[in-house]
């Protein structure tokens, strides 16, 4: 049992698809009050990388603190106790020391080969949601759950007309339910994820006509070949083509129902703040606020995710932990989402399992630039990107490719291997070019950094550990 002195509540926030289109990160166009209340009593983590660029290997490797090739998991089906039967989460490294752990909304994968009931002290709730049930109105709803209809939905509804409304609710109620705690209370917010579905109020907020395109929407100079995916998670939705140009008119409908899922999911998280203050909780609750993995939207002609760009990789994350940290700060220093269990372990004062394979942030709460630091961030992902039902994950990628991208202080370096064989290799100089519209590995120029860079790959993950 952990001691009573370190027995802080964990606010846990998931949410769906969320890039760092925030105010706290500095997008002017967005409406994000609530989730910059908590960057400005907590730090923002500027650089921050999930392990791959899609939901349930994202959450899997984050929730078992290790990365998606020692777990097994690469797809949205494959659970990760199959290849760890014996891990132990992160909220259940929490329930084992003596916590009350709830998850409402989606934490881990929604589907249930992909939760975990040993995690947590009731059962899941409104972990899973259908197609059908992501829209307020019955004309945009499927015969079939999972039928893909309109993209977007604005309805002159109330917030509960729809999940996260309903997840908000939830929320409170187990607050005020779970309150003399120690709790670990999971809240998974769908939003942003598609279809872009909100009350019209939160459409009202913005003019389509002023939010900005991509800066970069064509296609990388000289990428690799498996750098964009042959699948589109936009154009998979009824109204928008299948191939071909997406009209502006189009896109700028995507932009504008982007910003007001984003902003309706604000709303959402807005209403669990507030009664987590009521209940007098905010100064002994850790909050983290994380989105799974970054999104295309247009950049690299690419409207998803499931890419190792830097649109995809990074994300935001949020960590206020009263008493501790410098609040209102940023840190530019490189984090992964494995980083997250050790850190709010540490955070409450629990032992985390020896063999995670993240380290715990918490010096950069208490000194956000901290000048020594690990050296690189690393993230991954497969070609072909899904698997049927009738192939395992090991045979896939066997027959496929998987993609490992690094990104250090200033350049991202990717290498596409099949069976242990480099196929083609991609570098980014993010000092000259961030948008990372040119690989430049072939160029001559570049002959050293991408040496290094090979070598640093090399070495993995735990040669660019931060020396303690």
């Amino acid at each position: 049992m952990a001691a009573a002195a370190s027995k802080r509540n964990v606010l846990f926030i998931a949410v769906d698809d969320l890039r760092p289109q925030l105010g706290c990160y500095g997008d002017r166009f967005a409406r994000t009050p609530h989730i910059d209340s908590i960057a400005a009593r907590g730090v923002v983590f500027d650089r921050a990388y999930c392990q791959q660029a899609l939901c349930g290997p994202s959450r899997a490797s984050l929730l078992t603190g290790l990365r998606p090739d020692t777990i097994g998991v690469h797809d949205l089906s494959t659970p990760f106790r199959r290849a760890r039967p014996n891990a132990v989460t992160l909220p259940q490294l929490f329930l084992q020391n003596g916590y009350h752990t709830e998850n409402i909304g989606k934490i881990f994968h929604g589907e249930t080969v992909m939760n975990d009931r040993g995690s947590w002290s009731v059962p899941e709730r409104l972990h899973m949601v259908t197609k059908r049930q992501q829209y307020a109105l019955a004309a945009n709803q499927p015969a079939e759950d999972w039928v893909k209809t309109v993209a977007t939905e604005r309805a002159d509804v109330a917030d509960n007309a729809y999940i996260d409304g309903r997840v908000a609710d939830d929320a409170v109620a187990t607050l005020e339910r779970v309150a003399k705690g120690p709790f670990f209370l999971g809240v998974g917010i769908t939003k942003p994820h598609l279809p872009f579905t909100a009350p019209s109020k939160y459409w009202d907020l913005f003019d389509r006509r002023e939010l900005p395109l991509a800066a970069n929407p064509d296609p990388a100079r000289n990428a690799a070949g498996f750098a964009i995916p042959s699948y589109s998670e936009l154009r998979s939705y009824a109204d928008f083509p299948k191939e071909g140009p997406i009209s502006e008119a189009k896109m700028r409908e995507a932009m504008h129902g982007y910003y007001a899922a984003t902003a309706f999911a604000d709303a959402c998280i807005g209403r669990v703040l507030d009664a987590l203050g009521k209940l007098g909780l905010a100064g002994n609750t850790v909050i983290a606020l994380w989105g799974d993995h970054g999104w295309h939207l247009g950049e690299h002609g690419h409207w998803g995710k499931s890419t190792n760009f830097e649109t995809a990789t990074r994300a935001p994350l949020i960590v206020s932990a009263p008493g501790v940290g410098r609040a209102g700060k940023h840190t530019r220093r490189l984090v992964e989402f494995v980083d997250i269990y050790p850190a709010l372990a540490e955070l409450c004062g629990l032992k985390a399992p020896a063999e995670l394979e993240g380290e715990s942030f918490v010096p950069l709460l208490r000194e956000p630039e901290k000048r020594v630091w690990k050296k690189a961030a690393f993230s991954q992902y497969p070609r072909p990107a899904q698997k049927t039902k009738a192939q395992s994950t090991d045979s896939i990628l066997k027959a496929g490719v998987m993609g490992y991208t690094m990104r250090t202080e200033d350049l991202r370096y990717t290498e596409w291997r099949q069976e242990g064989r480099v196929l083609e290799t991609e570098l980014y100089d993010h000092r000259r070019d961030p948008q990372e519209t040119e690989n430049v590995a072939a160029v001559p120029s570049y002959r050293n950094e991408l040496n290094a860079m090979t070598k640093q790959m090399q070495a993995g993950w735990q040669g660019a550990r931060h020396a303690r």
